[in-house]
């Protein structure tokens, strides 16, 4: 599937044609694929500081915050309607899971979102494409493109069709896989699990972090653009090798 076949997925996949195909494509541009700004030697530039990057020239960063935001409220919006009895504690916790990067890394991969991003050349050899940070981000980037496109309702529709699986699956607040593993150790009476950074490699910008974690004689691998999600990613794979399913991120 070439890049433009994966972004006309996209689009169906969220079952909105933009008005304004400007906002699709600079949520899908990652970063890495902006030229850098030549820095401004004439005098009659410094008056220019706030002008605006045309839209669909720039990354997806601006875009990524808005759809933070958007996704944080449509979230609180469901949580609020779908368990009325639960308190602000029980309630934060659904949330933070919801929106947090495994997730939306997730439903990234499931509608495709990977092959539609715009990334440099020399980025791809590193691997950035399929790191749950650059998904996640590029999720929440094409929301706020959608949002500024058609307003909170057909966001509104895309959430609650994407996220019905993880909202529904579970009746307790999401545990993290690190702390499932801990606790399935200690009742069992055995030593906490050692986790240990095996290698730090990337740009900068994209770095890439591989997580070793050790327990009853086995090992679990992670990689993710973070030491912490890394450290989450190894605890899954230990729990699956153990026969513990994790609650999925």
């Amino acid at each position: 599937m070439t890049r433009d076949e994966a972004v006309r997925h996209v689009e169906a996949k969220l079952e909105h044609h933009f008005s304004d195909p400007a906002l699709l494509h600079e949520a899908l541009t990652h970063r890495s694929a902006v030229p850098r700004r030549q820095g401004r030697s004439r005098g009659n530039q410094r008056g220019r500081q706030g002008a605006k990057t045309p839209r669909g020239q720039g990354s997806n960063e601006r875009l990524e915050f808005v759809g933070d935001r958007v996704l944080g409220l449509l979230m609180a919006e469901w949580l609020f309607e779908r368990y009325p009895e639960e308190q602000e504690g029980a309630l934060g916790a659904r949330h933070a899971h919801l929106v947090s990067r495994p997730v939306l890394a997730r439903i990234a991969e499931g509608i495709g979102l990977s092959g539609a991003i715009q990334i440099a050349q020399h980025e791809e050899s590193a691997g950035i494409r399929v790191l749950a940070s650059v998904m996640a981000d590029a999720m929440e980037a094409l929301l706020g493109a959608l949002y500024l496109d058609a307003g909170l309702d057909p966001a509104r529709h895309v959430v609650r069709r994407f996220w019905d699986r993880d909202i529904e699956r579970s009746g307790q607040p999401h545990k993290e896989p690190k702390t499932l593993l801990q606790e399935f150790l200690l009742g069992r009476g055995e030593a906490l699990p050692h986790y240990e950074l095996t290698s730090a490699e990337g740009p900068s910008h994209a770095p890439v972090f591989c997580v070793e974690v050790r327990a009853l004689g086995k090992t679990g691998l992670g990689r993710a653009g973070s030491k912490r999600l890394a450290e989450s990613a190894a605890a899954t794979d230990l729990l699956k090798k153990i026969g513990q399913e994790a609650e999925r991120a």
